[in-house]
């Protein structure tokens, strides 16, 4: 998943269109007042969920394509320029946009990392109008891709080691959204998906039975069964709960232990996985695994497993896919400094329970000597924590990607590593403790200076 200079390959262009109106308003004030000084903008997470008590970064290499790529096309211009509010808005604004191309830097935390609130995950460094106009694009990527891998970490947690496959393409808000959630699932732990389009572009392991319909078109279940199974063999997984489940899964024993997998959608699954394992333990199926789908989620997963559930694999689709308890996360882009042609300086907002920290951010980890998380400090980008990790990386250069992403797999493996590392109080998803993150002395310091700087100026 190479980047350098060029677009990865399989990535679709974004009309340079894809943003808030007021984006392009600002571009066109800034322009106009000759406003286009050196800024920095970070996006970090105001306020984590309920019942979150961290989250795993996602949604970086969408970013990245997208910055590598931005421009406007004609077509876009004249859009822009048809708009009411543009009437007086003049000609060297459109010129501006048709040679606009993005030419900063970006530092972030690689995808796959733990993060919680208030840390940057992403920081621009721009001239004032590229910086400000990619604001929609990246809080829609990050936000999204982010709350999913979430989720899907907190679903793989409560299942204890057993397989969970991504099946919510259909619940999703688009089929846009449908693929970045199975990408973003996948990073989060998931061992697959069933949307055939996000295993072709992002090599996801791919997974699918047959639907109640295939059964129900045949005269008898027996005869469902057989046309599947002959067709494919080695990876039939048959749905059992058609009619009747119990019967099914006698049918099924016709098919011996070569049959990889059945399927409970409905009924009480905990019973219903005893009553199947014992059927398939005495045809002499033990290797026969059984997948649960049907609105689950980690609470009901980890109900069923407490009860004894003989479930192998689980499918989960709205409620992973949609993150339907927690359907938003918000994100915010924050300008932190602007680079005057004679001084930096800092900025922050003051609104209330909505004030931000002014300079540019490093994010620094301590762990203890077996590796375990401890404690985060957010501090000011010279600054250097001894017994920490810096999390924020170079990843975009003048405009260009630094080096090569990694690989989903790498990023499932790296993301798998982290939640090993963070104690378990801290991830349990119900009444989990918080993590401690601060700000570094001399941020606070800094910041006071600048709150009695303001006040001395009203």
């Amino acid at each position: 998943m190479g980047h350098g200079s060029e677009k990865r390959a399989g990535a679709a262009r974004m009309s340079g269109l894809a943003t808030d109106l007021y984006q392009l308003t600002m571009a066109a004030a800034y322009h106009a007042s000759r406003r286009n000084e050196r800024a920095s903008f970070e996006l970090f997470i105001r306020k984590l969920p309920d019942e979150r008590s961290y989250l795993i970064v996602a949604g970086l290499e969408q970013a990245l394509d997208y910055l590598v790529d931005l421009n406007f096309r004609e077509d876009e211009i004249e859009y822009v320029r048809s708009l009411p509010v543009f009437k007086s808005v003049g000609e060297e604004f459109f010129d501006y946009l048709r040679k606009f191309r993005f030419s900063g830097e970006v530092w972030a935390i690689p995808e796959g990392t733990i993060v919680f609130a208030g840390e940057p995950l992403l920081r621009v460094t721009a001239p004032l109008i590229e910086a400000q106009m990619v604001e929609t694009f990246l809080l829609a990527t990050i936000n999204f891709q982010t709350l999913i891998a979430t989720k899907a970490a907190r679903i793989v947690e409560a299942a204890r080691g057993r397989g969970i496959i991504e099946f919510g393409a259909r619940r999703c808000h688009s089929f846009g959204a449908a693929i970045y959630a199975a990408r973003a699932a996948f990073i989060g732990g998931c061992i697959g998906t069933s949307n055939v389009e996000a295993g072709r572009m992002f090599g996801i392991p791919v997974y699918g039975t047959a639907a109640h319909s295939f059964t129900m078109a045949f005269d008898r279940e027996i005869d469902a069964f057989r046309a599947y199974y002959n067709l494919f063999p080695e990876s039939t997984t048959l749905l059992l709960d058609t009619y009747d489940t119990i019967i099914g899964a006698h049918l099924a024993t016709e098919f011996g232990p070569q049959l990889r997998a059945v399927r409970l959608d409905s009924g009480d699954l905990v019973e219903l996985s005893k009553q199947v394992r014992a059927i398939l333990d005495g045809a002499g199926m033990g290797e026969t695994k059984i997948l649960a789908s049907g609105d689950l989620n980690e609470f009901k997963i980890a109900e069923m497993l407490e009860r004894g559930a003989q479930i192998d694999l689980f499918g989960v689709g709205t409620e992973l896919s949609t993150s339907r308890d927690a359907p938003a996360l918000g994100g915010v882009y924050k300008l932190v400094e602007v680079e005057y042609a004679d001084r930096l300086e800092p900025k922050m907002k003051l609104s209330r329970d909505k004030a931000t920290y002014p300079y540019r951010k490093q994010v620094w980890r301590e762990s203890a000597n077996d590796g375990t998380f401890e404690e985060d400090i957010i501090a000011i980008v010279a600054e250097v924590i001894e017994r920490g990790e810096p999390l924020l990386m170079p990843v975009m250069r003048d405009g260009e990607v630094i080096g090569s992403m990694p690989g989903l797999g790498e990023m499932q493996d790296y993301a798998r590593q982290q939640l090993a590392h963070l104690p378990v109080q801290f991830k349990k998803n119900e009444n989990a403790a918080a993590y401690p993150v601060h700000y570094s002395s001399e941020l606070e310091r800094k910041r006071v200076e600048l709150l009695k700087e303001f006040e001395c100026g009203k």
